[in-house]
This record gives structure tokens, C-alpha cells and sequence, in this order.
């Protein structure tokens, strides 16, 4: 019973979207209506500006990464065993893309994930927003640099053997990449949007 209210409360942190009450909260907008629609980050900086897009972000990833904690907070395990926050994790990223607040409609789970791998794993957490940072400047393409970072953290997770990881990072990748599938098309099209700088900006701009 307690296992269950708790991954009830995990469901329930992930399922807040900051992105669309920050918005109507503190700037009267709904991010949902401009943009890309989407309530995550990246769409929130597009609409909303720099402070209010950093400040969905870190909430975001603290939601995943305090759902991740709660099984260590009070003390319950299941058969995963060690991986059991991870379940709590993935239960907040369903709330996330599901959320009970916005119609069982939601984000992308790209700082959901990140905030459950901060809780589960400091160092590949550490890992992992080194290579979204560095692929960001290298493509100006925060969708493009989700999916290449997500990819790379499942082959990191292999080879150090952590089996759970593996898998669960295997399923949020191909996750990922489905949600995205808009932006795939745009990337080949060569109209994604970008971030106002880093190398892929620069050649876009000189090619104009």
C-alpha cells in the first residue's frame, strides 16, 4: 500500500507542468497556445524568455529527481532492488508526458529524465549535461542534441554494465526520438529552430 501511494505521489510531482503555470502565473501567457505548443523548456525560453525557461527547467529536473529520491526518503524497496528509484523515476516522466493537469497531454521528458538520472546517478547526470551542453553548441539544436545525448548515455550506461539503466535509458531514447519526430523532419529539412549561437547558428547565418 505504501509502495503504491508513493509512486502515486511520483506520478503526481511528474505530472505538474511548470512550463504552463509559470506562464499564466507570472507572464498571464499560456505557452501552449504559442511556440510549438510544447510546455518544457525549450519551448518556454522561446516564449516566455531566458529566466522563465531556466526557472521550468530546474523545476522540471527537481521533480524528477525528488519522485526518484522518495523510495530511499521512506524507506521501501521492491525486487529492483537497488534500481528502485528508478521506477519512481520513470513513474514522474509518465507524468510528465501524461499529466492528469493538462488534459493527460504533456512534455518531452528531456529534464523529467535528466532530474531522475541526477538522483540515480550524480556522475552520469554529470556526464550527460556535459554532452547535451557541448552538442548544443556544436548543432545551435537543443532537439538535435536530446536524441544524440539520450543515445549516448544508453551506450555510456552498457558498457558500465548498469543493466537497468541500460534498459530503461533504451526505452526513453526511442521515446524521445518519437516525440521529436516533427523536429526530425524539420532537421532534415533544414528549417529546426535554433538557439541564438554556438557553430550550427554561425554556418546557418553564413549561409544566409
Amino acid at each position: 500500500m505504501k509502495l503504491f501511494g508513493l509512486l502515486i505521489v511520483a506520478y503526481l510531482l511528474g505530472a505538474i507542468p511548470n512550463g504552463v503555470w509559470v506562464g499564466k502565473a507570472f507572464f498571464q501567457t499560456d505557452i501552449r497556445q504559442s511556440g510549438s505548443g510544447n510546455i518544457g523548456t525549450t519551448n518556454t525560453y522561446r516564449v516566455l524568455g531566458p529566466y522563465a525557461g531556466t526557472a521550468v527547467m530546474v523545476l522540471d529536473i527537481a521533480k524528477g529527481s525528488v519522485a526518484t529520491l522518495l523510495p530511499t526518503l521512506f524507506h521501501v524497496t521492491t525486487i529492483l532492488g537497488t534500481a528502485t528509484p528508478l521506477l519512481f523515476g520513470l513513474f514522474a516522466i509518465l507524468g510528465h508526458t501524461v499529466s492528469i493537469f493538462d488534459h493527460f497531454k504533456g512534455g518531452k521528458a528531456v529534464a523529467t529524465s535528466a532530474g531522475m538520472l541526477l538522483a540515480y546517478n550524480p556522475l552520469m547526470f554529470v556526464i550527460a549535461a556535459g554532452l547535451w551542453v557541448s552538442l548544443i553548441y556544436w548543432t545551435s539544436m537543443v532537439s538535435l542534441a536530446s536524441m544524440i545525448a539520450f543515445s549516448l548515455i544508453t551506450l555510456i550506461s552498457l558498457a558500465f554494465q548498469d543493466w537497468y539503466l541500460t534498459g530503461i535509458a533504451l526505452v526513453l531514447t526511442i521515446f524521445v526520438f518519437y516525440r521529436h519526430r516533427s523536429n526530425i523532419q524539420r532537421i532534415r529539412e533544414g528549417t529546426e529552430s535554433m538557439v541564438p549561437f554556438g557553430r550550427g547558428y554561425k554556418r546557418r547565418q553564413a549561409q544566409k
